[in-house]
């Protein structure tokens, strides 16, 4: 009986232990909660475990349905990933190389990875987009974009697929004229409270409820780097920065780096990954495009 085992059947099972509940499983793969029931008691049938405990109000997961659900997830998985090659092959070179990215992503390397690919595939043009946290994984999400390069979010939605790029440099940077400058030793939070941190706000609902290296209750929210990286040179406020954008300003003596009291490593790096969906990865031009950037 375990051959008779769908895919429909474990997409069901990982929709319903995702959810907590049937009839919420049965919103999300757009099946009726009946439906779902009966699925998932003629897969519990086949396999001859239980996997649901149903005598609450919500079904929850048994042991064997706990051990079981990540050989479910890894087949459903696989199997997203081998349609997608095979779309891939199917379709040949994409029509387009549609990429959202980070706005701390230098551009050095972005132009470099452009310039080869208007070599290599003179006609697929480049569609980009410059954002910042969610804003750089929801076009990609929503199929607007094919590739995402991603920074400032570390979260990855499990409908994506991620590889790694780089480290990139960060620092913590005020004015020369900031009262933080003037501190010698490494800064205190309780110091950090007292001052206006400048970071970057998410023009998506992708983090909300989390806070990325925020460290003080005064925060001046920017939708835009380059008024952050403004803002910082006129004394408005402290923030964390990547090296490559400040590091003509701490040599001039615009900007001044400060070290953080117990987080002298933690926003040294900023890790950099690239995003796509598993059942729509790059093809031979955005491939490419990835390999550039590696």
């Amino acid at each position: 009986m375990l051959d008779a085992v769908t895919l429909d059947q474990l997409r069901t099972f990982i929709a319903a232990a995702e959810e907590g509940s049937f009839s919420a499983a049965g919103r999300k793969i757009r099946r009726a909660q009946s439906v779902v029931s009966q699925t998932l008691a003629n897969l519990e049938l086949q396999l001859g475990v239980t996997l649901f405990d149903r005598t609450g109000r919500y079904p929850q997961l048994t042991a064997q349905g706990r051990a079981l659900l990540h050989d479910a997830r890894t087949v459903a998985n696989n199997m997203d990933g081998f349609k997608a090659r095979a779309s891939t092959m199917r379709e040949g070179l994409e029509p387009e190389i549609s990429v959202a990215v980070d706005v701390m992503f230098p551009l050095e390397g972005l132009t470099r990875a452009a310039g080869y690919c208007r070599e290599a595939f003179p006609h697929t043009p480049l569609r980009l987009y410059v954002e910042a946290l969610g804003g750089v994984i929801k076009p990609v999400l929503d199929g607007t974009c094919r590739i995402g390069i991603i920074g400032t979010l570390p979260h990855v939605p499990d409908e994506l697929k991620s590889e790694p790029l780089f480290e990139l440099a960060f620092v913590t940077v005020v004015s020369a004229e900031h009262p933080l400058a003037a501190i010698k030793d490494p800064i205190t939070t309780t110091e950090l409270a007292e001052q206006v941190q400048l970071m970057l706000t998410d023009r998506t609902s992708l983090s909300d409820g989390k806070n990325f290296g925020v460290l003080s209750p005064l925060t001046w929210k920017l939708a835009d780097l380059g008024a952050k990286h403004a803002f910082l040179k006129a004394g408005f406020g402290w923030g964390h920065m990547p090296l490559h954008l400040v590091e003509r300003d701490i040599a001039e003596g615009t900007l001044v780096k400060i070290v953080i009291a117990g987080n002298e490593t933690q926003y040294s790096r900023l890790p950099m990954q690239v995003v796509y969906r598993k059942d729509a990865p790059p093809g031979p031009a955005g491939r490419a495009f990835i390999d550039q950037l590696k």
